[in-house]
């Protein structure tokens, strides 16, 4: 197996991962996180229509199909899940086949080898969040660990292509801006999983102001406490509304600042030659993910498009992955 079967599956992965997080969007939009609550199998099944008895006990125990089990719900998790364990799978191949002579002589094997730790993780990540109930923190780390394997992917994809020299002086001091700007852009991917697993997406339902104010009450001391269950603060008490608008507003100006400052580093990456595509897919997708955004409050977060914001967050993220990576392009083998 060559060089280019090495990188055709790592594009695959890559393509694989950004499917993975658009479907654990849809699964935790539709409230499919518990639909089957044990792991990694479904009430010790394979599928759910081999636990299909299981299934319609707990519909019935629970009173009707709204509550977190269903058949549906079942299928859109185990979906899921049949998705993650078949990249894991190539992953687990990319690890291997990187340490292979031929590939090692081109480019160091520790970012795929770190990339396969990373997914390990990710993959006991996905067994707390049905084991500890849908635990807000556990479902955003969750989120940032999906987030982590597709940029670390992306990097390794880029690499598999010979890349142009771009260190002249222009690049140089656009490269620590570039990197600020993926920080950034982390940290609001951060704040909209805060928001999605703690169901504040709607605590705001007006614009631009929130609840007519600029300023609303807020309640930030529990809205951000990390180590409690869903819906609770971490004395056991019931989240306020106080504190859901508070992680929705917080989402909101971090929205603005990010948005101001990627604008702000597209235009000057436009300055650069070899990077105006680059920076034109930053300033696209920039505005698609503006533009799903505010329609999340005006549909009143419908699916398709609360599921596509999350879908843009995460070609946002490749957009700022593949800047940093042309900025310090150098040779294949050193990145």
């Amino acid at each position: 197996m060559g060089k280019t079967f090495y990188s055709r599956l790592v594009l695959c992965a890559t393509l694989l991962t950004f499917v993975v997080i658009v479907v654990g969007a849809f699964v935790r939009l539709t409230d499919a996180g518990l639909g089957c609550p044990d792991w990694p199998g479904c009430y010790g099944k394979l599928t759910p229509k081999h636990a299909a008895a299981d299934i319609a006990k707990a519909v019935e125990t629970q009173g009707g199909t709204h509550g977190p089990v269903s058949m549906q719900k079942a299928w859109n998790e185990m979906v899921h899940r049949y998705l993650a364990g078949v990249l894991g799978l190539l992953i687990l191949a990319i690890s291997i086949l990187a340490w292979r002579a031929h590939i090692r002589r081109e480019q160091s094997p520790w970012l795929p080898t770190a990339l396969l730790g990373v997914v390990i993780f990710q993959a006991a990540l996905g067994m707390w969040t049905v084991t500890m109930l849908l635990k807000p923190v556990i479902v955003m780390l969750h989120l940032l660990g999906g987030m982590a394997t597709l940029a670390l992917l992306i990097w390794l994809a880029a690499r598999q292509w010979p890349w142009r020299d771009r260190r002249d002086a222009a690049a140089a001091r656009l490269r620590p801006w570039a990197v600020l700007g993926l920080v950034l852009l982390v940290a609001q991917i951060a704040l909209g999983g805060w928001v999605s697993t703690n169901y504040a997406a709607l605590a705001c339902i007006d614009l631009p102001t929130c609840h007519g104010e600029w300023l609303p009450k807020m309640d930030f001391k529990h809205g951000f406490q990390l180590v409690r269950k869903l819906g609770e603060t971490a004395a056991g008490d019931k989240l306020s509304y106080d504190a859901l608008t508070a992680i929705h507003w917080t989402h909101r100006v971090g929205a603005v600042i990010v948005t101001l400052y990627l604008a702000w580093l597209a235009a000057m990456a436009l300055r650069v030659n070899a990077l105006r595509t680059i920076a034109l897919a930053v300033l696209g997708l920039l505005t698609l993910q503006v533009i799903l955004g505010v329609s999340n409050i005006l549909t009143g977060l419908k699916l398709s498009v609360a599921v596509g914001h999350n879908a843009g967050a995460a070609l946002l993220l490749g957009a700022l992955v593949v800047l940093n990576f042309a900025l310090c392009a150098r040779s294949r083998s050193t990145l």
